[in-house]
């Protein structure tokens, strides 16, 4: 049975700057899906009122941390010491918001500790994810 971690953590959603909104965010690891993390927004800051999640890999959390990372939908930097950026691009609109740094590491230490870095493959359960695929085609 796989290890699910979850912290709820602050975020400022920034609106226009230097206008910001407080909010909450659930980070998610499933080590199901040793490769990637969640975040999951409350249904009160969502355009159809609907919970939203986005899903991206644990390695572009854990280099957004350290430096500029990522391509295409999510990218993550370092906003000083202390704060993180992790901007959101949907054919709606970009969401750009700001976590504590200590929040998402603490986040990364438990999910690192539920599956660790270089044996995600262990955890992976293909047949699984290949019978699931093949369900919805």
């Amino acid at each position: 049975m796989s290890q699910v971690i979850e912290h709820t953590v602050q975020a400022q959603l920034i609106t226009r700057p230097p206008a910001t909104r407080s909010l909450a965010a659930t980070l998610r690891y499933d080590g199901a899906d040793p490769l990637a993390v969640h975040i999951v927004f409350p249904s009160d800051i969502s355009l159809d009122g609907d919970e939203v999640a986005w899903t991206f890999s644990r390695d572009l959390l854990d280099a957004g941390l350290r430096g500029p990372a990522g391509e295409g939908d999510v990218h993550v930097w370092p906003c000083g010491l202390e704060r993180t950026v992790i901007e959101l691009h949907a054919g709606e609109g970009v969401a750009v918001l700001e976590f504590r740094c200590a929040d998402l590491w603490g986040f990364l230490r438990c999910a690192y500790d539920a599956v660790p870095a270089g044996s995600e493959r262990t955890h992976l359960d293909l047949d699984e994810t290949l019978e699931a695929l093949l369900r919805n085609v």
